[in-house]
Order: structure tokens, then C-alpha cells, then sequence
């Protein structure tokens, strides 16, 4: 049994890999400050022996007994990391310094859960690991963007310098079952508005892509990075399944039988225009590649919102 501490685990993302962790039978200690987590994502792992529930906030210092750590905390949507936008570049920088701090207090192996975003609108299509991107450092987005990058090059440092064992992840759009209806990510906005039969907003003219993998296998991709011995990366988790954003309105229009018209609506600031991983690297050294089709997690995803609204 490992003492996992999961930063951000009360989050939709997070929650899932308490749910995998719990499972394997580790002991998991769950850290969120609840600003994007629920307790209702986890309140089924509450009664569960091997479960701790911490209410912390990462920008402050934590410490306690661990093996691993997955550091997710950080609020991962437009709507809600521009909310505080100085909130969001100090959870990055702070949150990871603390995490890297103790796990070098530790001698425990730490992930980062870092982003595509750390590409911005990228210039080169599919996006590899050794693309350096295209961010623009005074957006709106930046706070989130520049804050994943610097989050890297700490756990980088800490790596070079302190000998601290780190694993970088940089994970593409994620779907399924627990995203917040609120957050103002495309596949819970269409989702929503669908079910609701609201008018279904476009941004832009819709020719912009997305590549959308389904929680359950970004889940596994995050386990193999931590289990894996040999390889730090960053790495890309994602789905090269590439869609515009009228395929995605025209498969959920059609998945939930909803009369709800397209509008279109300006493009946002700095919003990319294309994103696509190069899951090369992950086949290689995780043997791991996405294995559920959009439709498939969008109908697990529509039944959930389906519960929930």
C-alpha cells in the first residue's frame, strides 16, 4: 500500500484518479480547497478505509507522509481560472513549489499535471512534446498558460538540481461523467444547452479543432506515467481524434435528440485554433493509447448531465 497525496482530487479529473487509486488499494489522501472540486465527487469514497479528505489550499504549505504525488490542483477552465487571474498564476507557481518541497522532503515521486495549453495557438499540427508553442505571455488565458509552463520548469529544476523524481504530463481537452455544467468547456457547454434545448453557441465560425479524450483513458495514461520507472517526459495524454466544433454540436444535437438551433457568436481572445497531440511518445514509453470513441463517452457523458440537470 502507497500514501498518494492527489492535489486537486475533488475535481473532475482528480476525483476519477482517487477513484483509481482507491481501487488499486492505496491509501489516498485527497487535498482540494473546493474553489472547483465538490465534495460530491468524492463523497462515495468518504467511507472507504484507505480515504482522507483534506480540505488545504496548495498555495500554502502542506506536509505530511507520502510515496507519490499527483499535483492537479488548479481550476482548468476559461470561466474559472480567469475569475482570479492572480488566484491562478499563484496556484501554478506556489502549488507546485510546495508539492515539489515535500516530496523532496519525502523522496517521493511527483506528477504534474500540466496542459496543451502550454502550446497556446500552435504553429505546428499535431503538436509534439518538443514543440516549444505559441503563447502569448499578456492574454486572458495567460495566467492559466504561462502558469502551467513555469510549473514545468520547476519540476524540471527540481529534478536537475534537487534530484526530486518528477513526471510531467501535458493533457488534451478531457470529457466525461463529473465535469462542472458551469465550467464553459465546450463538450458540458453543448451538453447543457442540448438537454436544456437553449440555443447551442458557436465560437467563432466553428472550423476550429479539438481533440477530446475521455476521462477513463487519460486516467490510465496518468497511472502508467507515475508506475513508469524509466522515463520523466512530458509527455501528451490525449486523443489524436481530431473534430471542429460543428462535428461536436452536430453529434450532441443528434445523441440527444435536441431541436436546440446552432448561433454563432464571437471568436474569444487568444482562443487556439487548432489542437491536435502527437501521442507518439505515450505509445513508446507508456504503451498507452486512448481506446474510447468520442460518441461513445459522449453518450456516458450525456447520461450523467442527463442525472444532474
Amino acid at each position: 500500500m502507497k500514501r498518494i497525496l492527489v492535489t486537486g482530487g475533488a475535481g473532475f479529473v482528480g476525483s476519477h484518479l482517487c477513484d483509481r487509486l482507491i481501487k488499486e488499494g492505496n491509501h489516498v489522501i485527497c487535498l482540494d480547497n473546493l474553489y472547483t472540486g465538490t465534495m460530491d465527487h468524492i463523497s462515495h469514497l468518504l467511507s472507504q478505509p484507505g480515504f482522507e479528505f483534506v480540505e488545504h489550499d496548495v498555495r500554502e504549505p502542506f506536509d505530511t507522509k507520502v510515496d507519490q504525488i499527483y499535483n492537479l490542483a488548479c481550476p482548468a477552465s476559461p470561466p474559472f481560472y480567469q475569475e482570479d487571474m492572480v488566484g491562478t498564476s499563484k496556484t501554478c507557481f506556489l502549488g507546485a513549489l510546495n508539492m515539489l518541497e515535500l516530496a523532496k522532503k519525502n523522496g517521493a515521486r511527483i506528477l504534474q499535471a500540466s496542459t496543451s495549453e502550454v502550446y497556446g495557438d500552435p504553429e505546428m499540427h499535431p503538436q509534439p512534446e518538443t514543440y516549444r508553442g505559441c503563447v502569448n505571455t499578456v492574454g486572458i488565458r495567460s495566467c492559466y498558460d504561462e502558469g502551467k509552463r513555469v510549473a514545468e520548469t520547476l519540476f524540471f529544476s527540481y529534478h536537475l538540481q534537487h534530484g526530486v523524481d518528477t513526471r510531467i504530463i501535458r493533457i488534451f481537452n478531457t470529457y466525461g461523467p463529473r465535469m462542472n455544467p458551469d465550467d464553459g468547456r465546450v463538450v458540458s457547454n453543448f451538453i447543457v444547452q442540448a438537454l436544456k434545448g437553449e440555443d447551442i453557441t458557436i465560437y467563432g465560425d466553428g472550423s476550429q479543432t479539438r481533440s477530446f479524450c475521455y476521462v477513463d483513458d487519460l486516467i490510465e495514461g496518468m497511472y502508467r506515467m507515475m508506475e513508469n520507472d524509466d522515463f520523466c517526459g512530458p509527455v501528451n495524454l490525449g486523443n489524436p481524434g481530431e473534430f471542429t466544433m460543428l462535428e461536436l454540436a452536430e453529434k450532441v444535437l443528434r445523441l440527444t435528440n435536441s431541436k436546440s438551433r446552432l448561433i454563432y457568436c464571437p471568436l474569444p481572445s487568444d482562443d487556439p485554433t487548432k489542437r491536435r497531440p502527437d501521442i507518439s511518445l505515450a505509445k513508446e514509453k507508456l504503451n498507452w493509447q486512448p481506446g474510447i470513441k468520442l460518441e461513445d463517452g459522449l453518450v456516458k457523458t450525456i447520461d450523467y448531465f442527463k442525472g444532474i440537470i
